[in-house]
C-alpha cells in the first residue's frame, strides 16, 4: 500500500507558492462594471483599484506610466484584452505583484491592432521584473483561451473571476 503524502502550506515549509494570476488577484481590485468611455479613463479607474484614493501622488505616477507605455505600443493582447503596465518596475509603488481587473460592459476603443474594443481590462504592477515577466506571460496564456474570456464575461462576482482564472490556470497544468 502506498503512503498518502500530504502536501504541507507554504507557511509551514517556508517554500513560497508559485506565483499565479489567481493568487495575486484579489476581490477588492476587481471591477465588473467600468463606466469610462476612453482610454485614460479606464486607465484611471483601473489604477483607483490598486491605489488608494488619498495616495494621488503615485496614483498619478502609475497613470502617466501606463500612457506613456499604451502611448509607445498599445498593450492589447487579443479578442477584447488588454493588459496595461508599465514599461519599467516602478520602485516603491507596490512590495509585492498586483493585478487589477475591471471589465467594460460595452467595450471602448484601446489601440487593438484587430481594431477591435477591449472589455477586459487586466493591470499588472509588480515589484521586480522577474514577476512582472511571470504574471504576463501567465495572463497572455490565460487570455488566449476564448473559453476564458466567455467565463469572464458571464461573471456576476469579483470571487468567481478569481475561481475561474484558478481553474483556467490549473487546466492548463501552470497553478
Amino acid at each position: 500500500m502506498e503512503a498518502q503524502h500530504e502536501q504541507l502550506p507554504p507557511e509551514a515549509t517556508g517554500i513560497p507558492e508559485p506565483l499565479t494570476v489567481a493568487l495575486v488577484l484579489d476581490a477588492s481590485r476587481i471591477k465588473l462594471q467600468l463606466t469610462a468611455n476612453d482610454r485614460d479613463g479606464v486607465l484611471r479607474e483601473l489604477v483607483g483599484l490598486v491605489i488608494p484614493a488619498r495616495d494621488q501622488r503615485h496614483a498619478e505616477l502609475l497613470f502617466e506610466a501606463l500612457k506613456v507605455r499604451e502611448d509607445l505600443c498599445s498593450t492589447c493582447v487579443n479578442e477584447g484584452v488588454a493588459i496595461p503596465h508599465s514599461r519599467n518596475a516602478i520602485v516603491g509603488l507596490v512590495d509585492h505583484p498586483v493585478i487589477a481587473y475591471g471589465r467594460h460592459p460595452k467595450g471602448i476603443g484601446f489601440g487593438a491592432l484587430d481594431g477591435k474594443t477591449v472589455r477586459h481590462f487586466f493591470l499588472l504592477c509588480a515589484p521586480n521584473v522577474r514577476e512582472h515577466l511571470q504574471l504576463l506571460a501567465r495572463l497572455a496564456r490565460l487570455v488566449h483561451d476564448a473559453d476564458f474570456r466567455a467565463k469572464l464575461i458571464a461573471a456576476k462576482q469579483p470571487a468567481e473571476v478569481i475561481a475561474l482564472t484558478r481553474a483556467a490556470e490549473r487546466a492548463l497544468g501552470s497553478g
